[in-house]
């Protein structure tokens, strides 16, 4: 069957197919359901168009919504997110049209959403919001096609929330960036490793000693402060929010506003979803030689623009991935993978286990939609509980792991209020 796609390389494909192989061993409980949905096809007659990073992960979520009888089209949800072997697999052995190449331009990303939207979905997912969003602002005629959509990130859910507040949003869409699943797991755990990960390839420097700056404390910063302290960092944290803030003392690590953090670091993360949190006065205060890098969704939370009007010229790429501004005043201020997502740009993000559950959560947030999204208003959901700890029993099993059950007397027992003291 002859597809449409846009990808680098069709010839790249066997090495793609290989890395989507290796994630699959790392992701049990979606080939639980991928199991399921190849028999029962609950998907059937739907059209799912996703804007998602492209990568071997992402792969495994597109073949099982594929055996549930979806018709899927895959977009990137980020300019330096793809990985073009994987792109080029999906086109070439799952006949999955694919829309993404890894560092294309703006006007090729939105092109490449505007083919994603052509296929006139009646599912939406996204990492980001941008699919939403392009739908909204120029696609009107196609939103009584749509039943329902999913969101990743947290960036996303917050651009979708504040849509449903203002009467914008058409459908209903499933927050599956909050689901107990997801967000403790997921956004800790893969990224906190995955952006270390991304910081090191791009850098080789050591992490042992260093004073690193984590921007922010919600659960993808909780994660990276995590992770460099475990590899021997000296760890700063800044907040705006008090309780978050708080946390972060009580978890063990410094806590100041960023413009006192700033000539201490050595290297800055962000992960905080707003614009400018290292804005131009920060990087003014930084040492020289200082590396300054993001792992939020949208590359906003680095003042690239102020810093490039700081500098005396173009910034020089001195490393794949490493973008060298010399400042006026004679010091170096290094970017890391153009202000996006580090874990993505210079590594290849989350790792499977972790993926594993964020995907489960997708494929059940799409059937959940096809069951449920006559009976939902247009506002944005989280996933019911019950699929939540299903998810979270399914990935136990696959670990050989047992846990207690409440026995009668004890659901019993939690069930009433009369016995007291």
């Amino acid at each position: 069957m002859a597809i449409d796609y846009d990808i680098k390389d069709p010839g790249l494909a066997e090495g793609g197919r290989y890395k989507i192989e290796w994630a699959a061993q790392e992701m049990p409980v979606l080939r639980l359901i991928r199991e399921r949905f190849a028999k029962e096809r609950p998907l059937d007659g739907l059209r799912i168009s996703a804007c998602l990073h492209i990568t071997a992960e992402t792969a495994n979520l597109a073949h099982t919504l594929q055996l549930g009888g979806a018709d899927v089209v895959l977009t990137a949800s980020n300019p330096l997110s793809t990985q073009d072997d994987v792109a080029a697999s999906l086109v070439t052995h799952y006949e999955i049209p694919v829309y993404a190449i890894k560092g294309e331009d703006e006007e090729t990303y939105y092109r490449h959403i505007e083919a994603a939207l052509a296929h006139k979905p009646h599912i939406t997912m996204d990492d980001g919001a941008d699919l939403v969003s392009e739908l909204h602002k120029g696609h009107t005629d196609l939103l009584e096609n749509v039943i329902g959509g999913t969101e990743e990130t947290t960036t996303g859910v917050i651009r979708l929330r504040a849509m449903a507040k203002e009467g914008a949003l058409k459908f209903p869409v499933i927050a599956v960036n909050d689901s107990m699943t997801k967000h403790l797991f997921d956004n800790r755990y893969g990224t906190g490793q995955s952006t270390l990960d991304g910081i090191i390839r791009a850098t080789n420097i050591l992490l042992a000693g260093k004073t690193f700056v984590v921007a922010g404390y919600g659960w993808c910063s909780r994660g990276i402060a995590m992770r460099a302290k475990g590899m021997g960092a000296n760890v700063i944290v800044t907040e705006v929010n008090p309780l978050k803030a708080l946390e972060a003392v009580m978890d063990g690590f410094r806590v100041m506003p960023m413009i006192e953090a700033a000539p201490l670091g050595d290297i800055f993360v962000t992960a905080t979803g707003d614009v400018n949190v290292i804005d131009t006065h920060h990087m003014e205060a930084m040492k020289d030689g200082a590396i300054v890098c993001n792992s939020g969704h949208f590359n906003v939370e680095i003042n690239l623009k102020g810093l490039a009007e700081m500098s005396t010229g173009a910034p020089e790429r001195v490393r794949p991935f490493v973008d060298r501004y010399t400042l006026k005043s004679g010091k170096r201020i290094h970017v890391l993978g153009e202000g996006r997502l580090v874990n993505l740009a210079a590594a290849e993000g989350h790792p499977a286990s972790v993926m594993d559950m964020s995907f489960a959560n997708q494929a059940l947030g799409a059937e959940y939609l096809r069951d449920n999204a006559k009976t939902l208003e247009n506002q944005v959901y989280t996933i019911p509980e019950e699929l939540d700890m299903q998810i979270a029993r399914l990935k136990l099993e696959a670990m050989g792991i047992q846990i207690d059950t409440l026995t009668p007397e004890q659901e019993h027992y939690l069930s009433q209020w009369e016995e007291g003291t």
